[in-house]
């Protein structure tokens, strides 16, 4: 009997907005990519509010994906983010 895989809901691959693809790209990512491609972003870019490193700051690019906020923890980030994919 053959097994079939399933994939948790951090792998399911999903379409981002066009808000995040311009952050992350335009092709299917999983949950897990999206989070790792903004992390690896917010580090580049030093989005990270340095008093308090749970705090992200939103650039150009961000704002559209946190709905305009200047800032988001990065609990609300994942709620920001999740709204930006099917």
């Amino acid at each position: 009997m053959a097994e079939t895989k399933k994939t948790n809901a951090l792998q399911k691959p999903l379409t981002p907005s066009s808000e995040l693809a311009a952050v992350v790209g335009s092709g299917q990512l999983s949950r897990g990519e999206v989070v790792s491609k903004i992390w690896d972003y917010i580090k580049k870019n030093n989005l990270q509010n340095p008093q308090n490193k749970r705090e992200i700051v939103a650039d150009d690019k961000l704002k559209p994906i946190f709905h305009g906020k200047d800032r988001v923890s990065m609990f609300e980030m994942n709620k920001h983010l999740a709204q930006h994919l099917k």
